[in-house]
């Protein structure tokens, strides 16, 4: 059962099938495990949250979610994006307030989809860059939400937002820049 399997699921579940969800998680699970590592391998070593945990608290927020009308795999995986990173940055907060100025986990945008130089920056900084753009950009830091938290191809992307493959491209290119200048100045402007 592939991507179709997934969506149907997702529907059956929308539709009030609760033993929907009971097919679905054996399905999505390992893809879910396997952003989540993607995720956490770019960590500092000293930090506690591990894989497993942010699956298993990921998900748990994901089958309490009683506003969303599933459609598809890919709206899923954005969600599941989403509820990740906040549940990431939850952590890297209470790490960072337990120990004043450290428990920071460090991630490379470029990995994503090569900016060209590779800039290591903090879960928090992220966050607080991504807010930034989402003030004047929004669907631009959904394009990167979707893209790099989630692991959403440019067609999936365009396929959960209802917009061109052309108009993805771009807004990640615009995005993905502008992150790694506003990122790359603070950095520098810290360093001085």
């Amino acid at each position: 059962m592939a991507e179709e399997g997934i969506t149907q699921l997702l529907l059956q579940w929308s539709g009030g099938d609760r033993t929907a969800l009971d097919r679905l998680l054996p399905l999505v699970y390992s893809e879910l495990r396997r952003l989540a590592q993607s995720y956490l391998r770019r960590r500092q070593p000293n930090l506690s949250l591990e894989p497993t945990l942010l699956v298993h608290e990921a998900y748990l927020k994901l089958v309490n979610q009683e506003q969303v009308s599933w459609q598809n795999r890919a709206q899923f995986f954005g969600l599941s994006a989403k509820i990740m990173r906040d549940l990431m940055v939850d952590h890297a907060r209470h790490a960072r307030a337990a120990k004043r100025g450290g428990g920071n986990y460090s991630l490379s945008l470029s990995e994503a989809d090569r900016v060209g130089q590779s800039l290591n920056l903090d879960l928090l900084a992220l966050n607080e860059a991504m807010e930034e753009l989402a003030s004047f950009k929004p669907r631009h830091c959904q394009i990167v939400e979707l893209r790099f938290f989630g692991g959403l191809t440019i067609e999936e992307t365009a396929e959960v937002l209802a917009i061109s493959h052309a108009t993805v491209e771009r807004d990640w290119n615009f995005a993905r820049t502008w992150l790694y200048r506003h990122l790359k100045s603070i950095s520098d402007s810290e360093q001085n």
